[in-house]
């Protein structure tokens, strides 16, 4: 039996105090969400998504101060993080409460948290007594979805709702930093630019790179279509593959290949990050036998562009 697609937030919030999973759509991707004190609950999650155990989850909240629900202590510069970017695509990784199951958490004690910048699940999430644990609603590793329709062509068979806010408006999953008791770390660019982050707390240091990620999105090949995807100086790279048909994710222009998606026309960074995971689907779903795709200026949400094609092109 199918999912349905539907806007009724009470219908999704009763299937999620009865312990099922549900699609929501937040501002940066849409989430596959449960009760997130439920462990029970939880696994739902990772068994639909098949995603692997060592790999955390975020929290999410509806209010800033449910904060306190989850997180043990605000570091210094947590109050002011939330100020700037609460509700938005930040997520802070902090120090978690107990009552945070171990497998929100992947046996860590620290857990993400953030409140998205959504009306639908603002709603929603204010509509219950517990926050929800919720990683893109997708297969492991693939594609993270932006609409509705994207979740349903999934997940439909295996989930009973899915929350239809619109296409996502920002396109890519938040920015992810953490307190490691001295400084904060970057753990995932994302919706928020590191510049804006360092503008209210100073200096961000970069992650090092761990064999158990620390927090979501860490891992090597992620966000990735089932064709191959190489990114680099497009007019350098096609002439490997003049027998193919190629696809071209780029920025502003397009080439002379069998398909192009161009991202932003008029050179507008939100925009391209708004359509990078759309076109990424639509070049997988093609006839296209290998996705070349530009790089982006690595500064500001272009960083976060990068970061979701590096891990769509790594090996896998």
């Amino acid at each position: 039996m199918s999912a349905s697609i539907g806007t009724d937030v009470a219908h999704a919030a009763a299937l999620l105090q009865r312990g099922s999973v549900v699609a929501i759509p937040t501002e940066t991707v849409y989430g596959l969400a449960a009760n997130a004190f439920d462990p029970e609950a939880v696994l739902r999650i990772f068994t639909t998504k098949q995603r692997p155990s060592f790999d955390p989850l975020i929290v999410h909240i509806g209010r800033p101060a449910d904060v306190h629900s989850v997180v043990r202590e605000l570091p210094p510069g947590a109050e002011q993080l939330m100020g700037a970017f609460w509700p938005g695509p930040l997520t802070l990784v902090l120090p978690k409460r107990p009552e945070v199951p171990d497998i929100v958490t992947s046996g860590l004690d620290t857990v993400g948290v953030r409140m998205p910048a959504h009306p639908l699940a603002l709603d929603l999430l204010k509509r219950l007594d517990f926050p929800l644990a919720a990683p893109s609603a997708n297969p492991f590793g693939y594609v993270s979805p932006t609409t509705a329709q994207h979740v349903a062509d999934q997940l439909g068979e295996a989930i009973p709702y899915i929350l239809d806010g619109g296409a996502c408006a920002v396109g890519v999953e938040s920015t992810i930093i953490g307190w490691d008791g001295t400084c904060w770390v970057l753990y995932r660019p994302g919706g928020v630019p590191v510049e804006a982050i360092e503008a209210v707390i100073g200096r961000v240091q970069a992650a090092v790179k761990q064999v158990v990620p620390a927090a979501p999105g860490m891992l090597e090949s992620h966000y990735a279509p089932l064709k191959a995807v190489l990114v680099g100086d497009v007019a350098e790279l096609l002439p490997m593959f003049e027998d193919k048909r190629v696809g071209v994710i780029g920025f502003q222009r397009a080439y002379a290949v069998h398909r192009n998606e161009v991202l932003a026309p008029s050179g507008n960074i939100e925009e391209a990050t708004r359509n990078l995971f759309a076109a990424l689907r639509a070049l997988d779903a093609s006839d296209v036998d290998v996705i070349l795709a530009e790089r982006f200026p690595d500064e500001g949400l272009g960083r976060a562009i990068n970061d979701r094609l590096r891990r769509a092109a790594a090996k896998r």
